[in-house]
């Protein structure tokens, strides 16, 4: 197992998170990090995406040691070479593109491809990926998860879209048998948008986690 895959199976929670705003996204990483949580994924989906996530890759190495600092919404090999160059740890995709694999297997650096049928989710492993996306998951199911994992019972599976920072719906994913979860903008919004209170509703989702690895 890879440090990569094991840290991401130790704290299988993972925020899923883009602002514009350098300062703020610092603010969010630090309430994750603070809350127990050990996998970030920032997301490149504005202007500002790459320039935030420079500053957030020095702020992470200087004050956030034992954190895997990733890029999401990467489509091309160029995009994946200026983030890998920018300090991510590992590259997410909402798609599965063999460019962006070979761009990381050059680094040597994980990358998580996405997939919706088991076709694409054995093609991902067959390229490399030791960790596949299941995406959208709100459209799949749990059922999915469960019916993937049994002729294929070793995949690593990471769900993102349709999970929701409740315990009801933690234990509902990983008892369908994911190794980890992308949680998005629930996670950021409501009573939990400033950081304290994020910081406590992580400490508690992982507590949530932590008491479902004991049942199984």
């Amino acid at each position: 197992m890879s440090p990569f895959l094991q840290n991401l199976a130790d704290h299988p929670l993972v925020p899923v998170f883009y602002h514009a705003d350098a300062d703020h996204a610092i603010s969010i990483v630090k309430a994750c990090y603070d809350g127990g949580m050990r996998v970030f994924e920032f997301t490149n989906r504005g202007a500002a995406a790459l320039p935030v996530f420079t500053e957030l890759a020095g702020y992470v190495a200087e004050h956030c040691p034992g954190l895997s600092l990733g890029i999401g919404t990467i489509l091309t090999a160029a995009d994946t070479d200026r983030f890998l160059d920018a300090g991510a740890d590992f590259v997410v995709q909402p798609v599965m593109t063999a460019e962006v694999g070979e761009a990381c297997r050059e680094r040597g650096l994980p990358w998580v491809p996405a997939g919706a049928t088991l076709t694409e989710i054995y093609n991902a492993t067959r390229l490399g990926a030791e960790v596949v996306k299941v995406f959208p998951g709100n459209v799949l199911g749990p059922g999915f998860i469960k019916a993937v994992k049994g002729p294929m019972p070793w995949l690593n599976l990471m769900v993102t879209g349709g999970v929701e920072p409740t315990a009801e719906s933690l234990n509902t994913w990983f008892g369908a048998g994911v190794t980890a979860v992308g949680l998005g903008s629930q996670l950021f919004t409501g009573e939990t948008a400033s950081p304290d209170a994020l910081r406590n509703r992580v400490a508690m989702l992982m507590q949530v986690v932590a008491d479902q690895k004991v049942k199984r």
